[in-house]
């Protein structure tokens, strides 16, 4: 054979060879993450996002890429990080961090598929047309947790039945503040607790929101579910150490960082239910035949080094229904 007839037929064989490779390779879909809040704390996020990812044999690395941008709680980033996901021709796209992302994603596409978390009522601001049968190009999970204020103050009597004036602490320009504000007060009397209102929604008002709680000799402090508090969680728990009031909160980001107890729904696993609707998506599935879903898994932490910091003796049988307490 001649030499040039061979290394023809030589790179006729490696060109087949690599198309040949290609064609087994999957392909690669790309997926948009936009987040509210810093990049700092987000890695038990992107954990669950792609272990439900998994669920639905998406990897990344090897069949899904995921591309993040971080507002780091400026929501006037949002829109622009909401837009440049687009025009990165992003399959999917997932909002999450407060309300206020998802909106921008909304305002962004109309076709690509949104999937989201939210503590706002999807339907009451807008994002959907019922739970069951969301309509558009948008899906997710919301939290609800405005009903579990009640179950929270219940857990803080438990804890604390001799406090004879509980805190409620809200944020009057949350759009479920006044629904908050009933489910406390109904909690309140049919536990016999009183409850004395604290508003705040800024840094600053938080500072004079424990000034009041001094003042008025307050002995235990319910926080309401509210993204602002969330943002705020680190200057909430020193605050309260300071003061040495016992609170309870919405999140266990909370409780990692010193505050006395939570509880609410797991935010790690509807953060997982939102990589199975990303990945059924991908799959082929519309937004629009995928229902809103709500968490189901709810969990109790309790910092028992706060606890003890505050002279607290914790009641065993609370301890014994905790999820997880950090010593």
């Amino acid at each position: 054979m001649r030499r040039r007839e061979f290394m023809t037929g030589l790179g006729a064989a490696i060109t087949g060879s690599i198309r040949s490779n290609a064609q087994q390779l999957p392909p690669v879909s790309l997926v948009g993450y936009l987040y509210a809040g810093p990049a700092e704390g987000f890695a038990f996020r992107q954990v669950a996002f792609r272990k439900g990812l998994a669920e639905t044999d998406y990897f990344e690395g090897c069949n899904v890429a995921i591309e993040t941008h971080w507002a780091r709680n400026e929501s006037f980033r949002l829109a622009d990080l909401a837009n440049e996901l687009v025009g990165r021709g992003v399959a999917v796209l997932v909002a999450s961090g407060n309300a206020q992302a998802v909106l921008a994603a909304k305002a962004a596409t109309t076709t690509i598929p949104i999937v989201f978390t939210s503590g706002l009522d999807p339907v009451k601001i807008g994002l959907v047309g019922s739970l069951n049968r969301p309509g558009g190009n948008v899906t997710g999970i919301a939290f609800l947790t405005r009903t579990l204020d009640a179950k929270r103050l219940e857990l803080l009597h438990e804890l604390l039945p001799g406090a004879t004036n509980v805190g409620a602490l809200l944020n009057p320009t949350f759009p479920d503040a006044p629904d908050q504000l009933h489910e406390v007060q109904e909690a309140a009397q049919r536990i016999g607790e009183r409850l004395t209102l604290l508003n705040a929604s800024s840094a600053r008002e938080l500072d004079a929101a424990f000034e009041t709680i001094v003042q008025k000799g307050i002995g235990a402090l319910l926080v309401g579910a509210d993204p602002f508090f969330i943002s705020r969680r680190e200057q909430l728990v020193a605050l309260a150490a300071h003061h040495g009031i016992p609170a309870i909160y919405e999140d266990r980001d909370f409780t990692t960082v010193g505050g006395l107890m939570s509880y609410g729904a797991s935010f790690s696993d509807a953060v997982r239910q939102v990589g199975v609707y990303t990945g059924r998506i991908l799959k082929g599935e519309k937004p629009t035949d995928l229902p809103i879903q709500q968490p189901t898994k709810f969990e109790l932490v309790i910092n028992l080094k706060t606890a003890k910091a505050l002279g607290l003796t914790l009641p065993p049988t609370l301890l014994a229904r905790a999820d997880e307490v950090i010593e």
